[in-house]
């Protein structure tokens, strides 16, 4: 249909008057989904019970202050002060089930008077929940990565140090050890840490951790775990040898003298692409105990130029060799070992998402477990989109060489935008409580094929 110019241009020139009332309006009106989400999992009443044993009963209980914080991040608010923007949203306060929201000192100090048993206790939710989706899936297979992400901070908070860290030197951090489930995109299990250990610092017991977790809930489940070279040991991958668990762990072979050599002397290679050639082999670092399974792999890129090139000549692309060694224990030929094994990228879009989407770098307290009940709110905010997600939508994929997760994802921040943020009125017309909000087909649309999905689930 074509439109007038006069139908379509409008002249303004004067500004409207403001006037702020309360009149019931909400900026939130996806979290319906939220509400009918919490109510679904129980999620209010398992909280309750990761606090109970505290005797102290203020009006906020640590379950409501939790939720309030999960609540918080999921609406991609970062800093606690934060809070006093959507303090009159009615739409929050019923998500929560609370006629008023506590103020950011009430947060604050409810978060620092928290013990460790009580992070341990959430830190069980948060597996617990993850262990669920797997167990309802009913995987015959299950891949977890690990790795550790640094959390800066300028603040003196408890146990924080001085440690690597690639951006901020000098920087006071936090170097938490997390495990992912590559299937369905969740953190499985988180290891809080000062910020001046190394990676593999309590890693051993950490993953023998996670595989009894997930053993547990799926007996006679395949592992197969992806790893760095910060996790390269005899401990660790014997560990894992006498576990049956299946492995690729990157190899620090800059570090092995003997291992340079083997790729120096090396004549033949075996083609495994275009790209990149192989060749296996058995060996051992002088203080292992038995030899392991070694892929030697190099893949032919082009070499940079630093130099000042002059830009009327004609320079020819120099190429050369990118060398990487994995060790494994995965009866797969060489090609598809390294697709295996180079699929752990997709932690690091994890760790991506959590830091941008989630504030997950935010250090909101200064005491150790108060921060720990914190960054397990933001895997639990985090996994909570997953879980949304994976209930409204089939799986777009089966298992894949690379493992990728079984659904296509889309990001908080996206969700946010097209979902959650949308203006909305609540009303009573004829006594029936009633979210109004504008007519936007597409937006109606997806709403109500969440709501259907979480309804029938």
């Amino acid at each position: 249909m074509k439109y007038s110019k006069a139908e379509v241009h409008c002249k303004t020139h004067g500004l409207p008057a403001l006037r702020f009332e309360d009149s019931q309006l909400t900026s939130f009106s996806g979290l319906i989904l939220l509400q009918a989400l919490f109510a679904r999992l129980g999620l209010k009443e398992r909280l309750r019970r990761c606090f109970r044993h505290l005797t102290v009963s203020p009006i906020f209980g640590h379950a409501t202050l939790v939720l309030c914080l999960v609540l918080h991040l999921t609406l991609g608010y970062r800093r606690l002060r934060d809070m006093r923007y959507y303090s009159d949203d009615p739409l929050v306060m019923r998500t929560l089930g609370l006629r008023r929201l506590p103020d950011v000192a009430t947060l604050s100090r409810g978060l620092a008077r928290a013990d460790a048993e009580s992070a341990q206790r959430l830190q069980g939710l948060v597996r617990g929940s993850v262990v669920t989706r797997l167990v309802a899936l009913g995987l015959s297979r299950v891949t977890l990565d690990f790795d550790g992400s640094v959390i800066g901070t300028g603040k003196c908070a408890e146990g924080t140090a001085v440690g690597f860290n690639r951006k901020k030197k000098g920087q006071r951090s936090y170097y938490p050890l997390f495990c992912t489930v590559a299937q369905t995109g969740q953190v499985l299990d988180v290891l809080h840490r000062s910020g001046n250990v190394h990676d593999s610092h309590g890693a051993k017991d950490f993953i023998l951790g996670c595989i009894a977790v997930v053993r547990a809930a799926l007996p006679g489940v395949s592992i197969e775990i992806r790893m760095d070279s910060a996790f390269f040991s005899d401990e660790i991958v014997s560990s894992l040898d006498a576990a049956g668990v299946e492995y690729t762990v990157s190899v620090p072979f800059e570090r092995f003298a003997d291992l340079k050599a083997r790729i120096e002397a090396r004549r033949f290679w075996w083609r495994g692409a275009a790209q990149w050639d192989y060749f296996g082999a058995k060996w051992k670092p002088k203080a292992w105990k038995t030899p392991h399974r070694f892929l030697f792999i190099r893949t032919r890129v082009k070499q940079q130029h630093k130099d000042p090139i002059q830009l009327d000549l004609f320079v020819p692309h120099d190429y050369g060799y990118e060398f990487k060694v994995i060790l494994t224990n995965k009866p797969l030929g060489a090609r598809k070992t390294l697709v295996f094994h180079n699929g752990r990228g997709s932690q690091e879009g994890i760790f991506a998402e959590l830091k941008s989407d989630n504030a997950l770098g935010y250090v909101p307290t200064r005491t150790w477990v108060g921060n720990q009940i914190y960054l397990l709110s933001v895997l639990l905010a985090h996994n909570l989109g997953r879980e949304l997600q994976m209930i409204a939508h089939p799986p777009s994929r089966v298992t894949l060489e690379k493992r990728p997760a079984f659904w296509a994802f889309e990001r908080l921040e996206t969700f946010r935008r097209r979902i959650l943020q949308r203006a909305g009125r609540l009303i009573r017309p004829q006594g029936q409580l009633t979210l109004s909000m504008s007519a936007n087909p597409a937006v109606q649309e997806e709403l109500l094929h969440y709501l259907e999905a979480l309804q029938a689930a």
